[in-house]
């Protein structure tokens, strides 16, 4: 039997991963502190050595913690890391908070990605797309695509499930770390972004997270409404009286007005259930 015949499909897939990024040359990885991006990081990292620079945007559209939790991956990883500050609040474009925010805060940061490749000789900026992301709604990749920023997880089939097993494989504390998209998009669209409404938003789901969740989001709706979403099997418990009534006193301290519990439970994406199905094309590299 040959060394392909005898491998797992993951490990044959890992395998496929490194060679891509070898082909690359020399990558500046945009790092989140997300499974999929750490994946792509450490990878990185194995196949290009010292040709490899993590980097990680920061705004007030990013959780409380994460930088530093970026920061840590990165030094856990090994590969080099650098953080910019990106400032996608000042395009009134992205405030506005229509359906393709995600395109203005991606293309903000990769306008901002862009000269720090070119500082460190890389020709190509890599994300930590996934073969999952295929059929979502994601218009940050239209972004990507624009600036030829390169899918390597993509391109070589990988799924979520399998960027976990990786991320395990190579003990990446992130391998089991629920998703956790920019604070922004908890906003419902149409109702601007602003740096106050995503810390109150941080702040409310810091709190939640005291209570033992892991899974959560809290959604701002208009009028200060913040619409909690946890898992089915928490709902009872958030509304027993006692814990309900410290959760009521705790965001209207934040500055909600009003505090209401989803009983459809936690969904990712549930912001978009109102929007109709767009293809978007991802790139291969």
């Amino acid at each position: 039997m040959t060394a392909e015949t005898t491998s797992a499909p993951w490990e044959i897939q890992r395998e496929q991963l490194l060679e891509v990024l070898r082909g690359y040359g020399r990558v500046v990885v945009a790092l989140s502190a997300g499974v999929d991006s750490a994946v792509v990081a450490k990878a990185a990292h194995v196949a290009l050595g010292e040709r490899a620079l993590a980097v990680t945007g920061h705004s007030a559209s990013l959780a409380e913690g994460e930088l530093a939790a970026a920061e840590q991956l990165a030094a856990l990883i090994g590969i080099a890391h650098r953080a910019i500050a990106t400032d996608e609040f000042a395009d009134p474009t992205y405030r506005q908070n229509a359906p393709d925010r995600c395109y203005h805060c991606k293309t903000e940061l990769y306008d901002q990605l862009a000269p720090v490749a070119a500082q460190f000789g890389a020709a190509v900026i890599v994300n930590g797309a996934n073969a999952d992301d295929v059929g979502d709604y994601r218009p940050g990749m239209l972004a990507a695509t624009e600036h030829r920023v390169a899918s390597p997880l993509l391109e070589c089939g990988i799924d979520k499930a399998t960027v976990r097993q990786l991320a395990h494989h190579w003990g990446l504390p992130v391998w089991d770390k629920p998703a956790s998209p920019c604070l922004a998009s908890r906003i419902a669209y149409g109702e601007e972004v602003t740096p106050e409404r995503t810390a109150m938003i941080d702040a409310a789901e810091r709190w939640l997270r005291e209570q033992g969740l892991r899974e959560l989001r809290v959604r701002y709706h208009r009028g200060d409404l913040a619409r909690v979403e946890v898992p089915e099997s928490f709902i009872a418990r958030l509304a027993e009286p006692e814990l309900r009534a410290a959760l009521v006193a705790s965001l209207r301290e934040l500055g909600f007005k009003y505090v209401t519990l989803d009983l459809a439970g936690f969904r990712s994406g549930s912001l978009n259930d109102v929007l109709p199905v767009v293809t978007i094309s991802l790139p291969k590299g």
